[in-house]
């Protein structure tokens, strides 16, 4: 079965900037569907909190920063649970755009 042996993968993904790129080599050879979806969407959630951050670092505040984080969390909470459980689920709101945008990871 494809999502047991793209699931290790797919988890890797989730855990910071570091691991979604850890995981998008590692799904090089052998490729699997279940991996590329979880990197895609474990990547695209790594960059977009990365961007804020310094965004909000220059022009916002502190409060600012409690609603990113709240963010992250629970969207990172939605995609890494989604890869424990073998499911393809999006992110709400940025999860179909991660798909569309980084269609160069294979």
């Amino acid at each position: 079965m494809e999502v047991i042996k793209g699931k290790t993968t797919a988890i890797i993904a989730y855990f910071t900037i570091v691991g979604a790129l850890i995981a998008i080599s590692m799904n090089n050879e052998p490729q699997y569907d279940f991996a590329r979806y979880h990197s895609r969407q474990a990547f695209g959630l790594h960059l977009t909190f990365i961007a804020f951050a310094i965004f909000i670092n220059l022009w916002g505040g502190q409060y600012a920063f409690y609603g990113l984080y709240i963010f992250y969390v629970v969207l990172w909470g939605y995609g890494f649970t989604g890869a424990l459980t073998g499911k393809k689920q999006e992110m709400p709101i940025v999860g179909p755009l991660y798909q569309k945008w980084f269609t160069f990871i294979k």
